[in-house]
């Protein structure tokens, strides 16, 4: 299966099951996890990058234990929309994953200003130290970006 757009990855899913969103960044990896009805997303863990293998092997581990049967990357679009080098990075892990998992529907959702969006509600509403953000800040992006595709999905 390829990555599809986000019309296709709908189709692509059975009525109840739960969705991973990626945020990958150079060092890690946030994952978050939506409900069975795909109504809501949860922050759930950090990837420390390491290799691929065990990256992705840690991803599934985590996908099987909460039911989640696909994948929305964040893609971190320029402001003027273009596609810059960490698009191509984050497209990279799209494929890759599928040649672990070929049927594994996948698709990408723009991801421009959630890291900053996040860190803003971080200081803003709960004034969390620099440290403590710098811990959450993936995980809770990857929310971020996993609700928006929720949103588009309900639209469809």
């Amino acid at each position: 299966m390829p990555v599809l757009d986000i019309e296709d990855f709908a189709d692509a899913l059975p009525q109840y099951a739960a969705v991973v969103g990626l945020d990958p960044g150079e060092k890690t990896i946030g994952v978050a996890v939506s409900d069975v009805t795909r109504t809501v997303a949860s922050p759930l863990a950090l990837i420390e990058k390491t290799k691929f293998s065990k990256d992705a092997e840690q991803l599934f581990k985590l996908m099987d234990s909460r039911g989640a049967v696909a994948i929305v990357i964040g893609l971190p679009m320029n402001m003027d929309g273009t596609e810059g080098v960490r698009c191509q990075s984050n497209r990279a892990l799209g494929r890759n994953l599928l040649r672990l998992k070929p049927d594994l529907p996948i698709t990408f959702w723009d991801e421009r200003l959630s890291t900053a969006a996040v860190t803003r509600v971080l200081i803003d509403e709960h004034d969390i130290s620099r440290k403590r953000r710098d811990e959450v800040v993936d995980k809770m992006a990857a929310g971020w970006i996993l609700q928006g595709a929720l949103e588009r999905l309900r639209g469809l």
